[in-house]
């Protein structure tokens, strides 16, 4: 047991640099654990610079114990999410602490108390802080480090939760696919769905970036707008990932599949693993020796993983393989860079053809995220304790 701990919300430097710290306190002697790079959490979190802001509030707190920081959280209401989604949901995010019980506690227990000042009814996540950034849960894979854009956590996680009464709200899946994987029947099936598709199979042209990244998240909204927790990414909040992705994307990865006209049905989105790199730089810092570490690692031929980020292919489309054949390309594509391996994530528990998909082209369940939740009970008109 930790001695008194105090949760103080964050409003000055000093609590800024808390926050920000207390990840490597937790996680930082752990060698799978990548950490954070800290100017993009910085920016990640700043209002003035994340759009997602301009339809979301975010309160953050640091747990103290004995006056040191052991523990964070974030409490989140995004309204584009409630509205759509018909909710009164609290989110939670950025969740960090030692193995204790009584800081997990004095954590969420401020966070029950925001949701409840907020007139909400739910506590939801972690969505760090939306579900296109880093969400879920590390229930088991504890010995492989995470990928791009993908959370890691210590194995005590999980019991900390549920001791407080969270239940799964969703798990999601993450498969890991190589070329070994790639049998000649699929081979086979791929070409075959190509020629009769009747489209055209093309990369994404960096030339003509802003045409076909419009293209793209016309496709994902319509594509992941029935997907359980999705919220359309406003155009701006587009633009805004657009350009961070735009430093790390290969163009060779982007696959996209096209009507004669060239409308946009269907494409896949991989990303070079540049995790492989970042967990070289163990203080999350670029300056002054990070970013020679991050160029060095990151140069040609020395990642050798991708992760699917996203896939989309409009309904009409469904059924007809081009996932498949998606999947097929990226692994051809890889052996021509020295790439040895891809993670598909996340995959929803529930979406049967995905999960059938990976199935087919031999890809390994190996990671399960879960997403947790719990309801915010009124009794007498006036609110239950979380805890």
């Amino acid at each position: 047991m930790a001695g008194s701990v105090n949760v103080t919300e964050v409003h000055d430097r000093k609590a800024q640099r808390d926050f920000a710290n207390v990840p490597f306190i937790v996680q930082g002697s752990n060698p799978v654990w990548v950490p954070p790079l800290r100017v993009q959490e910085k920016d990640l979190l700043d209002p003035k610079k994340n759009p997602f802001f301009k339809h979301a509030k975010m309160k953050k707190f640091v747990a103290y114990s004995n006056g040191k920081p052991v523990g964070r959280i974030a409490a989140i209401q995004d309204d584009a999410h409630n509205s759509k989604h018909e909710e009164k949901t609290c989110k939670f995010g950025f969740f960090e602490t030692i193995d204790d019980s009584e800081i997990a506690t004095a954590l969420f227990k401020t966070v029950s108390d925001v949701a409840k000042a907020w007139n909400l009814d739910k506590i939801l996540g972690p969505f760090n802080p939306s579900i296109n950034d880093t969400v879920g849960v590390l229930m088991n894979a504890y010995d492989r480090p995470p990928v791009i854009m993908m959370p890691y956590n210590p194995p005590y996680y999980p019991k900390l939760l549920e001791d407080l009464g969270f239940a799964k709200a969703i798990d999601m899946v993450c498969y890991r696919l190589t070329s070994e994987n790639m049998t000649d029947k699929v081979r086979r099936g791929a070409e075959i769905i190509r020629k009769r598709s009747k489209l055209k199979f093309r990369h994404f042209e960096k030339k003509h970036f802003w045409r076909d990244a419009m293209k793209l998240w016309d496709v994902y909204n319509k594509a992941w707008e029935s997907n359980w927790g999705a919220v359309q990414m406003t155009e701006e909040e587009f633009h805004h990932l657009a350009k961070e992705l735009k430093q790390v994307v290969d163009y060779d990865f982007v696959n996209f599949a096209e009507k004669e006209d060239g409308e946009l049905v269907g494409f896949s989105l991989a990303l070079p693993n540049i995790n492989e790199a970042v967990i070289k730089i163990r203080d999350g810092r670029l300056f002054p020796f990070g970013l020679p570490k991050l160029m060095w690692h990151t140069r040609k031929g020395a990642i050798h993983s991708v992760r699917v980020v996203l896939m989309g292919v409009l309904d009409e489309y469904r059924g007809r393989g081009l996932d498949t054949l998606f999947h097929y390309d990226n692994i051809v594509t890889g052996q021509s860079k020295g790439i040895y391996w891809g993670e598909l994530s996340w995959v929803l528990e529930t979406n049967k053809m995905m999960n059938r998909v990976a199935d087919m082209v031999g890809a390994e369940k190996y990671k399960t995220y879960r997403m947790y939740e719990k309801a915010l009970v009124k009794k007498d008109e006036k609110w239950d304790t979380i805890i």
